[in-house]
């Protein structure tokens, strides 16, 4: 028998060192983990249970029979992140280049349908090279199996995609079917064709870190969702992250202990509107000072800074945040901020996460650009996902409410459930200026007359009292009192019940 148990020993240490030392010291070299090592990271102490240690590819072609390594590029189990059930995968870049073979997304592909079988998160950990070319078609059968599981999961699971390294060809698309992508900085890229492919087809020389890093995924294509400093830090944001989701659709949002009294009043926020209706404020501000303990998880913070997402706690449960940004182009609407916000309250709505919506739009941005660039569908999404989700809906307008974007962000009109506005709050089809100038066109040459019809417009659209009047606001509210009102209500709404009609799936302006 202890033959037997020093066989096993021997054989678990030879799976642990993937590639072998070399190429282990190579991985560290270039600034990144081992994939074990981002395992033991990422999960809590002694949580983690390796599946498959064992399993080496079938290939017989192009002296593959003589070249095997146990786990064949890749490292799956379970464990726990604080005491919860989470799944993982971690391409091994040491074995192999981490390229997937048939094996290799089977390992995956078992992981997977366990997560969705027991209804818990699926955290994958990219850092490789693409389907392994020695194998063909068979590679490229591995990934529509992994594709195809990563649709189904899609709104049952919560799935996470780090990638840690190189994630090329086939590898990007399982990535981009899951909810979150984060990357790491300096170490990290995606892209469907290498530099090399580039410059042959189109004669375009560019860098990997140019054409796909992290830097151009979270400023410029949206790909990614947040990019980190080392991996590290990536895990253990991920951590943080898994604190805030729930397990599945099924399951109810994670309640953490609160130390954050709900009925909190914020003598702070009565003045963070300036006197100046066109001077700008930082938003992110208000919603640090109306989550518990100031601790806000942002999303997309890089990309379309003119709107807000992300994840907060209102007395310990788990709420999504949607929120206009003053501080970059006055908060206005464009494509990039409607698509970045309409994915996010999708997500939310996908997991019962409630929604909380702090308005100051002073309408869609204008122009050629966003027209030409299909403004007109990608402010329908945002529209779109708003009035379809059923989970508990608040909005606060703090300031600007104006014209279309008014509707878009939540209002009463497309099921907000509560609707609060601040004294400050102006609610009309646009701005004083622009409305007098429209409706007292033939007085423009008179200054002294158009000023007394902005002031006008302004006396009569520029507060909440007329939205208020025809029941388009629940309740004017002291800006102080935003936490305690906010909470309460997310309290009230905790039993709703919403059902949209019947139907197979919608069909989302895509």
């Amino acid at each position: 028998m202890q033959d037997i148990l020093n066989e096993l020993e021997e054989r678990r240490a030879e799976a642990r060192l993937g590639g072998g030392e070399r190429r282990i010291e190579a991985q560290h070299k270039r600034g990144k983990l081992t994939a074990r090592e981002r395992i033991d990271l990422l999960l809590d102490e002694n949580s983690f249970e390796e599946f498959d240690m064992f399993v080496e590819h079938r290939c017989t072609d192009f002296g593959m029979a003589d070249n095997k390594v146990p786990g064949d590029g890749v490292v799956t189990g379970w464990g726990t992140v604080n005491g919860r059930t989470v799944y993982v995968f971690a391409k091994d870049f040491t074995v192999f280049g981490g390229s997937l073979s048939e094996t290799h997304a089977k390992k995956i592909t078992k992981i997977q349908d366990m997560a969705l079988r027991n209804r818990a998160p699926c955290i994958g950990l990219f850092d490789a090279g693409g389907a392994r070319i020695q194998e063909g078609v068979a590679a490229l059968g591995g990934y529509g199996e992994v594709f195809l599981r990563n649709v189904l999961a899609s709104g049952v699971i919560p799935q996470i995609s780090v990638i840690m390294g190189p994630c090329a060809g086939g590898d990007v698309y399982s990535p981009a079917m899951t909810d979150f992508i984060f990357m790491v900085k300096d170490t990290s890229y995606m892209f469907v064709t290498g530099p090399d492919v580039v410059k042959t087809v189109t004669n375009e020389t560019v860098t990997a870190e140019d054409l796909g890093g992290a830097s151009v995924h979270t400023t410029k294509s949206s790909i990614a969702d947040k990019a980190y400093e080392n991996d590290v830090e990536a895990l253990l944001q991920m951590r943080r992250l898994i604190d805030f989701l729930p397990s599945s659709n099924l399951a109810d949002v994670p309640e953490l202990p609160s130390y954050d009294d709900g009925e909190r009043t914020e003598i702070s926020l009565d003045t963070i509107i300036p006197d100046n209706p066109n001077q700008p404020y930082n938003m992110k501000e208000l919603i640090t000072k109306v989550v518990d303990e100031g601790d806000f998880f942002e999303i997309q913070e890089a990309f379309a800074k003119n709107i807000v997402i992300g994840f907060g706690r209102i007395e310990g449960r788990t709420v999504g945040v949607v929120a206009n940004q003053p501080m970059v182009l006055a908060g206005v609407l464009d494509a990039d901020a409607s698509r970045k916000a309409a994915r996010f309250v999708r997500f939310c709505d996908c997991f019962n996460i409630a929604l909380v919506t702090f308005v100051d739009v002073p309408g869609f941005l204008p122009g050629t650009a966003q027209e030409y660039g299909g403004l007109i569908k990608h402010g329908a999404k945002l529209l779109f996902a708003f009035a379809e989700a059923t989970v508990p809906k608040v909005t606060v307008i703090t300031r600007k409410a104006y014209g279309g974007a008014y509707d878009v962000m939540s209002s009463k009109h497309i099921r907000g459930d509560v609707n609060y506005a601040w004294p400050s709050a102006e609610i009309a089809v646009m701005g004083p200026k622009g409305a007098a100038e429209i409706l007292y066109r033939s007085e423009l040459e008179d200054k002294d007359k158009i000023g007394q019809r902005i002031k006008d417009y302004e006396d009569r659209f520029a507060n909440p009292f007329v939205a208020a009047e025809r029941g388009y606001i629940d309740e004017v509210i002291l800006p102080r009192n935003t936490r305690r009102r906010v909470s309460r209500t997310l309290n009230m709404l905790r039993n709703k019940q919403t059902e949209n009609p019947w139907k197979k799936h919608d069909n989302i302006p895509l």
